[in-house]
């Protein structure tokens, strides 16, 4: 039986990389659930697109166990994140990553993904993929050049470019 997927939507998101995953979920059978991280489920791409999610991430808290893995579907993610860390939305997506990693639950994540693994301790001594950009600012996790990393639970991307070499992966460990 096919794993159940929880996903995390900023918004705005990256519709690119998001559409990537939902496809590759769908096209298999592997169930899932979107979850804004915001207070609406009406959110845009990067791009200006609207997007109707399936719930937000208030509703996605302490309910770890109803999922396999958790998507961390990037977008404008940093900067979003940075002007609104206050918000309670950010703080309920940040205790999500948590819970799921304290169950040794899939996190899986691409671009910016790996940059708030690593300051949550949860990608601390792994390695991961990430937008060069900010490889830098990688302290705890090993940062790497590589297009997808897999270690241990975390699965990575450095970006929505290199997602399809990641998928088949995914798809493999879902199924």
């Amino acid at each position: 039986m096919a794993k159940k997927v929880a996903v995390l939507v900023v918004n705005p998101v990256n519709g690119a990389g998001l559409f990537q995953y939902l496809e590759a979920f769908f096209e298999n059978g592997i169930p899932f659930r979107t979850f804004a991280i915001a207070d609406t489920t009406n959110i845009k791409t990067n791009s200006g697109i609207s997007i109707q999610t399936d719930d937000v991430v208030a509703n996605l808290k302490k309910k770890e166990d109803e999922y396999d893995a958790l998507v961390f579907a990037c977008g404008d993610a940093i900067p979003q994140f940075k002007d609104n860390v206050d918000k309670q939305y950010n703080q309920d997506m940040l205790s999500t990553f948590k819970d799921f990693d304290n169950k040794n639950k899939i996190i899986i994540g691409h671009c910016g993904a790996a940059l708030l693994l690593d300051g949550l301790g949860i990608g601390k001594g792994k390695k991961v993929a990430l937008h060069p950009y900010i490889k830098s600012m990688v302290t705890g996790a090993v940062a790497t050049d590589d297009g997808y990393v897999i270690d241990g639970n975390l699965y990575t991307a450095q970006s929505e470019n290199t997602i399809p070499a990641l998928i088949p992966h995914l798809i493999e460990t879902l199924k």
